[in-house]
């Protein structure tokens, strides 16, 4: 479908012509008025102080992010505290989350295995459409933060995770890769429109003040790997396995218990408890030296390492149990009509083509 120009009533800064860009490209013309409505209807006057802060939140965390996460050459002290001063911007309220918590199942308002059960149903569709970890990681920290300062009843979920996981796959995903909203609408069985999507997307965006592109605790696991993985020699480097780390981070995320645990802490305790389990009877002495370095310079307590390593250890023993409820990527494989399975684009079979086999070969 062919681009189309949006004139929007007010500037707009990188992050925000960034994700209108992406919907104008995947959306019915005819319902572009509503982006025009959005500015005209509910957009309070912006002054020149509010543009310059908004362009300041905006752009900063993206270069941080990308400076810190990316192959520069910044020293590890400077790229850590970069990290670090970025994380509290981007952590759920904790008045919120205790609120979520202490709220009882009448099916009237949000509750711990609501939010628990709607970030399984988006691991399944990353799952589904092979999209990244990073991607994964963002939509769960954009719904909690979300649902952290807004009341919404449960019947809203479906449309908040689905509208958190889009804007996450726009912002980590190549644009190649980014699904049409309606074919994500089908997919995840939904029954809601586009035009929801398109509006609860910016209540969302509004509500986060646009602070989208995150420090997330898989941000700072890839970091910390990669600075252990310097320090070691080459058989120490064979015991830590980010794809395994990232995983065990997966189930993690699905746990309301570490929404309230800072992404620094949590990564910090995955790696104590890989490193633990590994060699629980041959401690590796390098890997330990290296922990307890970056345990010192995270200013982390002892007792609050260990705590929380053991709240690892207790997820990950229930998500490897039977009882466990994971996420179900049979039901959407299942629930898919023919008609739909002709509307998707190929790469969402992620069939791998064979290559051609040369006349001449033996």
């Amino acid at each position: 479908m062919a681009s189309h120009a949006v004139f929007l009533h007010r500037p707009l800064t990188g992050e925000r012509t960034e994700y209108l860009t992406c919907w104008t490209k995947r959306v019915n013309p005819a319902s572009l008025w509503l982006v025009g409505a959005w500015s005209t209807l509910t957009d309070k006057p912006v002054t020149n102080r509010r543009l310059e802060r908004r362009s300041s939140v905006s752009a900063l965390p993206n270069k941080m992010i990308d400076q810190v996460t990316g192959a520069g050459a910044l020293p590890f002290a400077v790229q850590l505290k970069a990290l670090l001063d970025q994380e509290a911007r981007y952590q759920p309220k904790l008045s919120g989350l205790r609120i979520i918590e202490s709220a009882q199942d009448n099916g009237l308002r949000m509750t711990v295995k609501l939010r628990d059960f709607q970030v399984r149903e988006l691991l399944s569709l990353t799952r589904f459409f092979g999209f990244s970890s990073e991607t994964f990681s963002l939509a769960v920290n954009l719904i909690d933060r979300f649902l952290a300062v807004m009341k919404i009843q449960p019947k809203h979920l479906a449309c908040v995770g689905l509208c958190c996981f889009y804007i996450a796959v726009k912002t980590s995903e190549e644009e190649k890769s980014i699904p049409l909203a309606s074919d994500l609408i089908r997919i995840s069985q939904n029954r809601f429109t586009v035009h929801d999507m398109m509006r609860m997307e910016k209540i969302i965006l509004e509500k986060l003040y646009w602070k989208v592109k995150a420090p997330t605790a898989l941000h700072f696991l890839r970091f910390f790997h990669s600075h252990i993985q310097q320090q070691v020699d080459a058989e120490s480097k064979r015991i830590l396995n980010i794809e395994r780390l990232e995983a065990q981070l997966k189930a993690c995320h699905c746990s309301f218990t570490f929404t309230k645990i800072k992404p620094s802490l949590l990564a910090l305790s995955l790696l104590a408890l890989e490193i633990e389990d590994q060699h629980e009877c041959e401690p590796v002495p390098a890997l330990k030296e290296v922990l307890n370095g970056l345990q010192e310079s995270l200013t982390v307590k002892a007792g609050d390492l260990v705590c929380v390593r053991e709240l690892v250890a207790k997820c990950l023993a229930e998500y490897a149990t039977t009882k466990c409820l994971k996420p179900n990527g049979q039901r959407l494989r299942w629930m898919i009509s023919g008609r739909t399975a002709r509307q998707l684009k190929h790469s969402y079979y992620k069939i791998a083509h064979l290559p051609t086999i040369p006349e001449y070969a033996c």
